[in-house]
């Protein structure tokens, strides 16, 4: 038996999702694992036992692995609990106090309270959704075997219904990944072996469902962390499902939602709103739920407005006519007065008319009105990515993050799936440029394969291109793969975590490297612009000699932000420090413009603050060319410049 204990470094813990992907990753393995943490130990190949640990970030949790696959089994899993980015979920930037609203509503509005669930401004006829709760009658079993294949048929019948709404939902990588998660419940081998034991023990199918769910729901529900909370309503939704698959019962439904209207009720499971059609709904009001569900997640990746945990009572809300709501400031309005309903709808044709500008803004290359072109590019870190980056209108790519490529799996990339990625990426944004980001993973991001000793603070420590530099197996792989992918023709790249001149010489002398290797392999390959990440305060008092050996400088604010101001990002207590528009940052980055400038070498901005309006003037004025973001913030920014 292996065994490892370590701090969980995934982002907010093992909710739903990292929870689902957590347990595929394990069932993969044929090995026995467990996972303890908080005096509690479970079935790593079960979700719902996993999310019952309350599994938080930072929490220490002991792996053991027995098995003839086990060190790789222990190597993965622990990867994995070690990335922060596997718990990455769509949440409001203020956790769950969105901007305010565009509405304006007033305190004379009688608005009742809720959760900022989605931003937006909704108004419309009420749809009423309160199913009615189930009541199954105990029945007498004489075969139990019979009784149990039963089961097994109403939950293959339940997993095959949420798998058609994933193929409806297309390609929306939220709620596939939501409908995944439900999959996983329902399939989850602890939940059917209690079921099936209370068959055994006497149970009808339907009862024996109804209680081992319900008591789980509970349990759920009974956590402290409101993400492990928030999975109750996961779990009562599978269980319902599955229990009127049992008793051939139709369940009500979202489908017959009126276009236009807002749907009220004490709670929608993300299987009831996968199954309505969600361009007709104006909003959402629940009674229960949070910022956290995956029903307000759903909302916010269709810009759906929507207030959860309103503090209205059943019955008024189901006997509403019409209802308006404020999602960014979690107010509800039942049957609004005259005046009330002309500010809704004021604020809805405002929201919708700004929507419609920003749409006009995804052909445009933006120039300032002095004529200076800038580049607005997105910040990917996968393919599937791609589809959302080319709708908002991104002019190339400033940021591929190729760590992603080697977190999400048990083993290392080969260089031709990396050159197979890298040159989709390319091909996707020809003619405009893609700026490819060399491995950038250290002790907070680890990878399997690589083996990182403990390090007190690991954003100081083996990472990036210090990592990269002495482990040439696995870096040279990925520089003959970007040399494949460069016969595109539109592929930079990128070197991260820089803080000497001699690491790009270092990192020139294997190009050059590989380039001989496959000439005499008769392999094709391409050229390319290499750049460094400027991130490091040695970086930036570096920046004149370095901007001697690259073609371009890439400013990762993030990064350096947290380096210049000595304030960890991922630290609440110095929050207040960690901010890219404070002097010290604004002159590190002037500075290296000024250098980049001399050397006449073109620079970007790829951190965070690059789709910050109030510094996008800042950033031009100092001779930033190109900025990268996420690509949601891509119209808003290309409009951002137009007005300078």
């Amino acid at each position: 038996m292996m065994e490892r204990t370590f701090a969980v470094r995934v982002r907010d813990g093992l909710h739903a999702r990292p929870a689902t992907q957590f347990v595929k990753l394990a069932k993969s393995f044929a090995s026995e694992i467990t996972i303890t943490c908080n005096g509690q130990a479970a079935s790593a190949k079960s979700a719902v036992k996993l999310m019952l640990l309350g599994i938080k970030e930072d929490d220490e949790a002991t792996l053991r692995v027995e098995g003839e696959d086990a060190p790789d089994a222990l190597s993965a899993l622990s990867t994995f609990l070690q990335n922060p980015a596997a718990g990455d979920i769509a949440l409001p930037k203020t956790g769950g106090a969105a901007p305010a609203s565009s509405a304006k509503a007033g305190p004379e509005d009688d608005g009742s309270d809720g959760i900022a669930a989605s931003e937006g401004t909704g108004y419309g006829p009420s749809f009423a959704f309160f199913p009615p709760v189930l009541k199954i009658e105990p029945q007498a079993v004489s075969d139990t075997e019979a009784e149990i294949s039963r089961y097994r048929d109403a939950v293959s019948g339940v997993t095959t219904a949420f798998a058609r709404n994933k193929q409806r939902a297309g390609t929306e990588s939220d709620t596939n990944a939501i409908i995944d998660a439900l999959i996983d419940v329902a399939q989850d081998a602890e939940f059917a072996e209690e079921i099936e034991a209370a068959i055994r023990g006497g149970q009808d199918a339907a009862s024996a469902v109804m209680s081992v769910g319900t008591r789980l729901t509970e349990s759920f529900e009974a956590m402290d962390d409101p993400y492990i909370r928030a999975r109750g309503e996961d779990m009562r939704s599978v269980t319902r499902q599955i229990v009127l698959a049992l008793v051939g019962q139709a369940d009500v439904s979202l489908a017959d939602v009126a276009p236009g209207s807002v749907i009220v009720a004490d709670e929608i499971t993300a299987w009831d709103l996968a199954r309505a059609n969600l361009p007709d709904i104006a909003g959402i009001v629940c009674r229960k739920g949070a910022a956290t569900s995956h029903v307000a997640i759903m909302a916010r990746a269709h810009g759906i407005p929507a207030v959860l945990g309103a503090s209205i009572s059943a019955d008024r809300l189901a006997g509403a006519g019409t209802v308006g709501l404020d999602g960014a400031a979690g107010k509800v309005f039942i049957d609004p007065d005259p005046a009330t309903r002309a500010r809704l709808n004021d604020a809805i044709a405002r929201e919708a008319a700004e929507k419609k500008a920003l749409e006009a803004y995804r052909t445009v290359e933006p120039v300032t009105s002095a004529g200076i072109r800038v580049e607005v590019a997105a910040n990917l870190g996968s393919l599937a990515e791609i589809p959302a980056a080319l709708e908002a209108g991104a002019m190339g790519v400033g940021l591929f993050r190729t760590e992603f490529l080697f977190m999400e799996r048990k083993t290392l990339p080969t260089e031709d799936e990396q050159a197979e990625v890298y040159t989709r990426l390319a091909e996707a944004f020809a003619p405009y440029p893609v700026v490819i980001r060399t491995l950038d993973i250290g002790g907070d991001k680890p990878i399997t394969g690589v083996d990182f000793e403990h390090e007190d603070n690991p954003f100081l420590g083996w990472r990036g291109i210090r990592m990269c530099l002495e482990r040439p197996d696995i870096f040279k792989p990925q520089l003959r793969a970007l040399l494949r992918a460069s016969v595109v023709g539109n592929v930079k790249v990128l070197i991260p975590m820089i803080a000497d001149g001699s690491e790009v010489r270092e990192v020139r002398r294997l190009f050059e490297e590989c380039r001989d290797e496959m000439r005499q392999e008769g392999t094709a390959f391409g050229s390319f612009e290499l750049g460094v990440m400027i991130e490091t305060p040695a970086a930036v008092f570096l920046a004149a000699e370095l901007a001697q050996q690259v073609d371009f400088f890439s400013i990762g604010t993030n990064d350096l932000t947290q380096y210049v101001m000595a304030a960890d990002r991922l630290n609440p207590k110095v929050a207040s420090l960690n901010r890219a528009e404070h002097p010290a940052v604004l002159r590190a980055i002037s500075a290296t413009c000024e250098a980049a400038k001399a050397a006449n070498i073109w620079i970007g901005v790829c951190g965070e603050a690059a789709a910050r309006q109030d510094l996008t003037g800042f950033f031009i004025e100092n001779g930033v060319t190109e900025l990268s973001m996420s690509s949601t913030s891509i119209p808003r920014t290309k409009q951002a410049i137009t007005r300078l």
